[in-house]
């Protein structure tokens, strides 16, 4: 169960950390008029890329992912390995998260609720599509902590018990890394967008390397994802995600 868990999900990195960097401490309102990030606008969304999975037993799955989207309604998958037969699909709504595995004949229907109690991790719609696409996790407020480092903001958030770090480029106001915990230590994920491609002049993150942290009935477990999209589309007529069990 746990890969075709962590191939619905999208998210983790390896935290990237560059030099030490002297940050410069700006006052609410002087970052709150500097300080725009920048949100993925889109209607429907298609991309296709590659994928590779690395799981915490050595495993490593590579294969051809596409990837279809209706803004804070619906987020659809499939991963294809090389043979050219499909072996995950999957589909992330509003409540819940379905997947089929036809490799190891698993279907799991899991509840946002149920995966934070199950394994740690709390996610929603919302927040899978803001990683997916570099978006601030979490909308901006006076009451989180802004601080200008270069050419970056580092913006720390709290939200429900989860503690939020993002740098951000000021150049796109898109997230380039970001890491996130609970506060109780119960689950973490972080992410790193290495480039962005120019899409309908909207900076889109085609290159991404992620990482989850996460408990189940073996212990801790650890999976890497990296993500190279080739393929990335805008569309404003309806798509369709079919899914069955």
């Amino acid at each position: 169960m746990i890969r075709p868990l962590i191939a619905s999900l999208f998210l983790f990195i390896v935290f990237i950390s560059g030099c030490a960097k002297k940050t410069n401490l700006y006052t609410s309102d002087e970052i709150m008029q500097e300080f725009n990030p920048n949100y993925l606008e889109f209607q429907y969304l298609s991309a296709k890329g590659r994928i590779v999975l690395e799981e915490s037993n050595g495993k490593v799955t590579k294969g051809t992912i596409n990837l279809r989207a209706k803004k804070d309604s619906v987020l659809w998958f499939s991963i294809t390995p090389g043979l050219g037969v499909e072996a995950i699909r999957g589909m992330v709504t509003s409540d819940k998260m379905r997947i089929k595995d036809r490799i190891n004949g698993e279907d799991i229907n899991i509840s946002f609720i149920e995966m934070m109690d199950r394994y740690g991790l709390k996610m929603d719609l919302p927040l899978i599509q803001n990683l997916l696409f570099a978006n601030v996790p979490q909308e901006f407020s006076y009451r989180d902590r802004l601080l200008r480092s270069g050419k970056y903001f580092e913006l720390t958030q709290v939200r429900e018990g989860v503690r939020y770090h993002s740098r951000v480029g000021t150049n796109h106001g898109k997230v380039v890394e970001l890491s996130s915990n609970r506060l109780d230590d119960m689950g973490a994920f972080m992410a790193s967008y290495p480039t962005f491609e120019d899409v309908n002049g909207q900076a889109f993150p085609n290159k991404m390397l992620l990482k989850l942290s996460f408990n189940s009935s073996e212990g801790l477990q650890n999976a890497i994802i990296h993500l190279e999209f080739s393929r990335i589309e805008f569309q404003s007529e309806a798509l369709s995600f079919p899914f069955h069990f």
